[in-house]
């Protein structure tokens, strides 16, 4: 299999891939959605919400974790999750960009 020529490409497609990779299984984008909706860090209740192993959770949060798009704290024997603002302004106005950059042809294919 190749490698991925990434150096070809911007540092912010770059990123935004990552990006979008991390978020790309229901799991996770079910985490993030958890961490959101609490409006707090989140301390090892994802188990109970999710019904996901704990091992299988956490695999989701380092994916989540090394992306960027959250950050976590350790508070005694527990690790608390939360979003990482500057991350996630990044990931909503890149989108938006990109999105907003198509217009309909009319016509085209």
């Amino acid at each position: 299999m190749g490698l991925t020529k990434t150096e070809i490409f911007t540092c912010e497609q770059n990123k935004l891939a990552l990006m979008l990779k991390a978020m790309a299984h229901p799991a996770r984008i079910a985490i993030l959605q958890h961490i959101i909706n609490a409006n707090a860090c989140i301390c090892g209740d994802l188990v109970d919400e999710l019904g996901l192993a704990q091992a299988t959770i956490s695999q989701h949060l380092k994916e989540l974790k090394n992306a960027g798009l959250i950050q976590g704290t350790i508070e005694g024997a527990s690790v608390c999750y939360c979003i990482e603002p500057a991350a996630w302004q990044l990931l909503n106005t890149e989108l938006s960009k990109f999105f907003g950059s198509y217009s309909d042809p009319k016509g085209c294919c």
